[in-house]
Formats: C-alpha cells, structure tokens, sequence
C-alpha cells in the first residue's frame, strides 16, 4: 500500500501508462496481475465436491444467506444511509457487498483452523454464483436510486476477471493431474504457481493503489466518510453470523468458516469492476480500494475473535 501510494505521487506518468492500456474498457495490467492472483486459488474448484452438500447443507445454505441476502442487503443500506450525494461512492459499497470472497478467505479459514473441506465446497460454488448473481444483484441495488452505471461493462467485467480464471483453473485440475498424476500436482504444481500468485498478490496491492494514490490522498474526508459504513457494516454482518451460527447450532470448526465467508468481500472484482465502470481517479475506485484497506485487519481479528470465542464456549464442541 505505502509503496503504491508513494509512487502514485512521484512516478504520476506510471500511473496513467498503465491506465492508458486498455482493451474495450478493460485494464490488461490489472486483469493479469488478477488473473495470476486468482488462478491458484481457483485451482481448488472442484465440481465433484459440490455433491457433498447434501450430507450437512446447513452450513453451506447460511453461508450463501448472508453472501447474497444480508450482505448485500446491509451494505446497501448503510451505503444510502451514509453517503447520499455521493453516488459513486454509493456504487462502490454495493459493488463490495455483493462480491462474496472466493480467495483470501482460504487463508482466513486456515488461520483459524475451521473445516477447510466446507471452506473449498463454499468457496467453489461461491465463484459460480458469483458468475450468475453479482451482476443482476449489483443492478438491483444500484436501481434502487436510479443510478446509472454501464450493465453491460459489469457483466464483461465478472466474466473477464473470474469467468477466464476460473475456467483455466478447472481445465489445469483436470488435465494435468491426467497427464502428470495427483501427487505432481500438489507437491510440484501447486507450490509452484502458488508462488507465483503471492508476487501477483503484492504487484497487484501496488498496482491498485498507485493507481488510486492520488485520489485516495487528495480526499481524506471521503476516505474518512466511506470508511464509517464500511466498518459499520462488517460489524453488523459479522454479529448477524455469529448470532445465527449459534442459533443454527453449528460447531466451531463449520462456524467460523460461515463466519469468514459470509462477512468477506472478493474486493479483487469489485475494485477491477469499478475502473472498469468509472475509471481510474473515480470516487467508485476511491471507496472500493477504501475497501480492500480494511478487509485484512477486519478478517485476521475476525480469526483471533472466533478463537476466543470457541475457547469460551459459543459454538458447540
């Protein structure tokens, strides 16, 4: 973040360089360092997996409850609540909202050691309803107030930033575990490309916020304003998950993976989707990034709060 930002004030030209490449709309810096960010995480999708949900659904059926109901429900209240005038800003908190993570909420649930079998199910079937319902979803809530954004942008946006991704991944599991066997793939493979997508993690982090460094630190009192229903609303998301994960009785270990996925946001999506819409310098770029600056000390607390928790009995043993 403090190198993007530094060189979004020093290297200006950099900046708009990597604006300037596009393809109908589409950043190509930005959908590489995505696409080589979320191929390895889509090498977990596994479409067999998903038959499993009939032996415990409940935790799979709450997860994508609050992914597609309350999540977006919330997110969009507070957005109109908060930020009213300010409808980009509004665009970007919907766009967040509505992108249930399919990613970084591998290592969230790994950290804190929950049921990663439910963490894979979930997050498969997670990038396929994502494909399906982000933008119908981000529509809706954005028609709410007739603001107007490009539908068609959004929908070229999901499928070129996770369609492409999640396609090669699958087609990679398949063959290549044919051709060269499991256990190359895992040992060697995976660890490989695995890699790969930490330095396309960071370039990307970097990418982003050079890209948005001069609109970040030319509007603090924006970043200030986005931030309050931001935080306000991963607080509600997070106690609406723990109060219905209790009720619903789950145990520890399939909880707080609920927990995770239903209270993340795939902000990767949402901050590609909102240049796409706006462009670079746009206050929908401004309060997206906002988002992806609070989403890693939000989740690593969610973790060490879950572990608390379990040790003072909340969920089921």
């Amino acid at each position: 973040m403090a190198v993007g930002l530094t060189l979004s004030q020093y290297l200006p030209g950099l900046s708009r360089t990597i604006d300037s490449w596009q393809v109908r709309g589409i950043s190509v810096p930005i959908g590489i360092c995505l696409f080589l960010m979320m191929y390895p995480a889509l090498l977990n999708l596994r479409l067999e997996e998903l038959k499993k949900l009939a032996r415990d659904p409940k935790p799979i059926i709450l997860t994508l409850f609050s992914n597609w109901l309350i999540a977006p429900a919330v997110t969009a209240l507070l957005a109109y609540l908060f930020l009213s005038g300010h409808e980009q800003l509004i665009v970007s908190l919907i766009l967040l909202g509505s992108s249930p993570c399919t990613a970084m909420v591998l290592v969230w649930g790994y950290l804190a050691e929950g049921n990663q079998e439910q963490n894979f199910i979930t997050t498969s079937l997670n990038t396929i309803t994502i494909m399906i319902l982000y933008a119908p979803v981000v529509s809706l809530l954005t028609g709410m107030q007739s603001i107007s954004i490009d539908r068609a942008a959004l929908l070229i946006s999901v499928l070129v930033f996770i369609g492409v991704p999640l396609i090669l991944g699958y087609l990679s599991r398949r063959y290549l575990t044919r051709i060269k066997g499991d256990a190359w793939f895992q040992g060697v493979y995976r660890p490989a490309v695995g890699k790969v997508a930490m330095l396309a993690l960071l370039t990307t982090l970097i990418v982003l916020f050079s890209l948005n460094g001069d609109v970040l630190l030319k509007h603090p009192d924006l970043m200030v304003l986005v931030s309050m229903p931001l935080l306000l609303g991963f607080v509600i998301v997070v106690g609406i998950n723990l109060f219905i994960t209790k009720l619903a009785g789950l145990r520890y270990r399939e909880a707080i993976i609920t927990v995770l996925i239903g209270s993340s946001s795939h902000f990767e999506i949402a901050i590609a989707t909102a240049i796409s819409l706006f462009g670079l310098g746009s206050m929908a770029a401004l309060g997206t990034t906002m988002g992806l600056f609070w989403e890693v000390p939000v989740m690593l607390s969610l973790v060490y709060l879950g572990k608390w928790l379990n040790h003072r009995g909340f969920w089921k043993k």
